[in-house]
């Protein structure tokens, strides 16, 4: 069981959100929050699997939430939630590090993926970078450490990237391509160490800057 606390400010979307999760047979909700302060107090008194965090909320941000646990060593998966108005926000939240991004309006099948996804280790970016993002990303670059003179990705490497980018699972990379998902976890850790990046988030934003995006 994927055990997720869940922290948003609208009571409507946060009920209709946690309506949707106890009809999923492995999620469950064991913590609701309405505002930072209650979502800090509540990943800390509960340590859920996955936090899933309102990327604005009164008193502390989304952000300022997982800041504030990564810098005290209690950081736990953490999946945000968005509106397309949030774009400067993203590469802060990259930064702080988090591992998935949502839409307020995501579907039951698509929100229980992503949770399951970050649960089991990986970063889910949806909605897709928006033109905004990579704009924003070409001119200031990502402020990460990265490789100098990153290697080359091969052609099949690319392929991977563009649908990690596109926000896909490594389940449907797979389907995608053809490709075992075994292959495709071989063929990101390889993207991941030829661009110096530490997870999926900061090996897109690093592909952009190198222009494979």
């Amino acid at each position: 069981m994927i055990r997720v606390l869940f922290a948003e400010d609208q009571t409507i979307v946060r009920r209709g959100i946690v309506g949707l999760l106890h009809l999923t047979p492995d999620i469950r909700v064991i913590g609701e929050a309405a505002d930072g302060n209650e979502a800090l107090a509540s990943i800390r008194a509960t340590r859920p699997d996955v936090a899933l965090l309102d990327i604005r909320m009164p008193k502390r941000s989304g952000i300022e939430v997982l800041e504030e646990l990564t810098q005290s060593g209690e950081a736990v998966p953490t999946i945000f939630l968005t509106t397309f108005d949030e774009d400067p926000l993203f590469l802060k939240a990259v930064q702080a590090g988090a591992n998935g991004f949502l839409l307020k309006d995501v579907s039951l099948e698509r929100l229980a993926e992503t949770i399951r996804a970050v649960a089991g280790g990986e970063t889910i970016l949806q909605p897709a970078l928006t033109e905004r993002i990579v704009r924003v990303v070409r001119k200031q670059g990502t402020a990460f450490e990265t490789l100098p003179d990153p290697e080359k990705l091969t052609p099949r490497e690319r392929d991977v990237l563009r649908l990690i980018a596109g926000g896909y699972s490594n389940r449907e990379i797979a389907t995608s391509l053809r490709m075992s998902e075994g292959s495709v976890k071989n063929h990101t850790s390889s993207i991941l160490s030829k661009l110096g990046a530490r997870d999926r988030t900061r090996a897109v934003l690093r592909g952009i800057e190198l222009g494979y995006l």
